[in-house]
């Protein structure tokens, strides 16, 4: 490890080489003339592609029902997802970064991006295009990147809903998966979670396409409470992912006045503590 007298940022960013279980905790120093310098230091545990997933995006995971956010949500009467822009304080052992989660629509048509970066060294851009169809969503597409010192991978998924496949694509290799029912990127399992909410409904039972598996995710109601973060003080309800680990937790608080965006999402891994909370809506 590099010593130096100032810890200048401290930050998870994906590892994810083969082993879905390496971590790399990234720590930006400065020295004594005030230079920066660096230091890896690698962890075993999950991949923080996922952590990044669901505190920078934007989670995998739920928002939208009914109320007006800023004039960029949905009327108290809609029953399809509308358009909105988000911006969002990234926590993590005191260090901070930005995130921004947008979704533009036309006609059935939407497409999902998320962006967010940390001190302009590690950053994560993610995108996906789905349709709505009869309140269900249908992913078309997904990206996800993530970077660190410019230098990173990009995860990539095809859906052919017709023939029920997922193609996934990761560091030139692709694999073919079949789906026994719907499955989803991050952002389009969050979007149908948000479509859920609007129409007075929660699964929480869901299929999820990661790099070579599609995996089960379960999420569970938590109760409601008022919560305030850098944007205001709201009514929110709490949803849960259900981990297998015991030392994961990642919790969602919704705003039903901003039909069911995400005010605040927090991730616990390892004794580590990262959280998203929402500073404004446009």
């Amino acid at each position: 490890m590099i010593m130096a007298n100032k810890i200048w940022f401290e930050k998870f960013f994906s590892q994810n080489a083969t082993n879905d279980h390496a971590i790399a905790l990234v720590i930006v120093t400065k020295d004594v003339n005030n230079k920066p310098m660096f230091s890896i230091n690698l962890q075993s545990k999950r991949v923080i592609m996922s952590i990044l997933n669901k505190f920078f995006k934007t989670a995998t995971t739920a928002t939208v029902a009914t109320g007006i956010a800023m004039g960029a949500t949905l009327s108290a009467n809609a029953t399809d997802l509308s358009g909105f822009s988000a911006t969002y304080v990234v926590k993590a052992d005191g260090r901070s970064g930005t995130a921004t989660r947008t979704l533009t629509k036309s006609g059935n048509n939407y497409n999902y991006t998320v962006k967010a970066s940390a001190a302009r060294i590690a950053s994560v851009d993610q995108s996906s295009k789905f349709s709505l169809s009869g309140g269900r969503i249908l992913p078309s597409s997904s990206s996800m990147s993530v970077r660190l010192f410019g230098v990173g991978n990009t995860h990539s998924i095809k859906f052919n809903n017709s023939a029920k496949t997922a193609v996934s694509t990761y560091k030139g290799k692709s694999t073919t998966l079949k789906m026994s029912s719907q499955a989803y990127d991050d952002l389009s399992l969050e979007a149908q979670i948000r479509q859920e909410l609007i129409n007075g409904r929660f699964s929480g039972n869901y299929h999820l396409v990661r790099k070579t598996s599609i995996d089960t995710a379960k999420f569970k109601r938590s109760g409601t409470s008022k919560l305030t973060v850098p944007a205001g003080t709201y009514d929110v309800v709490r949803i849960d992912r259900v981990h297998d680990d015991r030392d994961r937790a990642t919790s969602f608080w919704l705003a039903p006045s901003l039909n069911y965006l995400p005010v605040k999402v927090s991730q616990t891994n390892d004794g580590k503590t990262i959280s998203m909370e929402l500073t404004k809506t446009n």
